[in-house]
């Protein structure tokens, strides 16, 4: 069908959206269709499903390709598996929960209703799940306010109370601290036989690979960093790993010392958000040697910060964060080990939970979040088509 704008200015108007139109459909279609595609069909309520579209590099023979929910191709989990026993790997984070007023807002996923307190704990449950999936040999550690009532009663789970203030505003800044208060405890206890790795996280990120490989592959680090190709917040501190040895923990400690200092005394405006990453990035390139060039390849590279040895990974493989992800890394690499679902996809961590325990193929749940990863939830794609079709109609002869 030929269509026909009269006139420049209608015709600037009505070309894109000869492009737009068509596939804002073919993404509402794909949402109406879901259980051509493994997934249960939902109510119309805007928050009750998930709004899928095409998946991000598609064609790319190092990218996870899908069809619908269906991986095409594998992701290449770890083969090595860790058989010294006596180098442990414990996974920690830090956790708190917000009281909220009782007639906040409910969120459905699945058959369940949420409210912010029960979605919290419900996210926080999720993330030692994958872990115990994918890391089996390793414990799940809770940093927490001592004030909180805080329990979880889970296998190879502990909480781990640490003074502090744990509010809204500080709570990036408390995680650092917490950080340092945890390790100095730890180098107290120990033991010169045996070696405990520990690795940092949020407690929104989906484990989908064994982290604990890389203190074996990459065997001279201190401290382990995720890096991206971003001028204003190169590092994130999503994910932190610390070498369990005496020397490791020394100088990592030593390391997140000068990042609470960075923190305190150049970025305390932005205490709530960005802060940490902010300050990791300021001690990074304090160091002279340090080329920030390096940001700009996504390959692991290692650097001696202060006195520690510095390993930076690619958050392409170890920190992939849906939209961001999907756009920035055009697509997810075969060898992604960390989902990180900060902010509004949050909510997406659990749907990708309840998909996994119904097909058990990691792949096929990381096209769920990779067709996912630039799109929201509910009806707002569809709203947008119905205005993008509006305006064609308005600007056509």
């Amino acid at each position: 069908m030929r269509v026909f704008c009269s006139g420049w200015r209608r015709f600037l108007i009505c070309l894109p959206l000869l492009f737009i139109v068509p596939h804002l459909f073919s993404v509402k279609q794909f949402q109406q269709e879901p259980t051509k595609r493994g997934l249960p069909k939902k109510s119309g309520n805007k928050f009750d499903h998930l709004v899928l579209g095409p998946a991000a590099g598609q064609g790319l023979s190092n990218r996870l390709q899908c069809e619908g929910t269906k991986a095409l191709n594998k992701t290449q989990f770890s083969t090595n598996h860790r058989v010294n026993a006596v180098e442990l790997v414990s996974v920690v984070t830090v956790f708190s929960v917000y009281n909220s007023s009782p007639d906040a807002s409910r969120v459905t996923v699945g058959n369940t209703s949420y409210s912010k307190v029960e979605r919290a704990m419900a996210i926080l449950n999720v993330f030692v799940n994958f872990i115990q999936e994918t890391m089996p040999q390793s414990d799940v550690i809770i940093l927490t306010d001592p004030a909180s009532d805080l329990y979880v009663n889970r296998r190879g789970v502990s909480v781990y109370p640490i003074q502090g203030e744990y509010s809204r505003e500080k709570l990036m800044l408390q995680r650092i601290r917490s950080y340092i208060a945890f390790l100095e405890k730890k180098l107290k206890e120990h033991n010169q036989k045996d070696v405990h790795h520990y690795i940092f996280t949020d407690s929104d990120i989906a484990v989908v690979d064994d982290l604990g490989q890389i203190f074996h592959d990459y065997p001279d680090f201190h401290l382990a960093l995720t890096f991206r190709n971003n001028k204003q917040q190169p590092l994130n501190s999503g994910c932190i790993a610390v070498r369990g040895t005496r020397d490791g923990i020394t100088r990592a400690t030593a390391f997140l010392r000068k990042v609470l200092e960075a923190y305190t005394s150049k970025y305390m405006s932005a205490s709530r958000m960005l802060g940490d990453q902010l300050a990791l990035a300021w001690v990074v390139a304090s160091e002279p040697s340090f080329d920030v060039k390096r940001y700009t390849r996504s390959e692991p590279f290692m650097q001696d910060i202060g006195s520690g040895s510095v390993l930076f990974l690619p958050c392409a493989i170890y920190n992939w964060t849906p939209p961001e992800g999907a756009g920035q890394f055009h697509g997810m690499p075969l060898d992604v080990k960390v989902v990180h679902f900060k902010g509004s996809r949050k909510r997406l961590m659990l749907e990708s939970w309840n998909f996994y325990t119904s097909t058990a193929d990691i792949s096929d749940m990381l096209c769920l979040v990779l067709s996912s990863g630039r799109t929201k939830f509910g009806n707002r794609l569809e709203n947008i088509a119905r205005v993008a079709a509006t305006l064609m109609l308005k600007v056509l002869p």
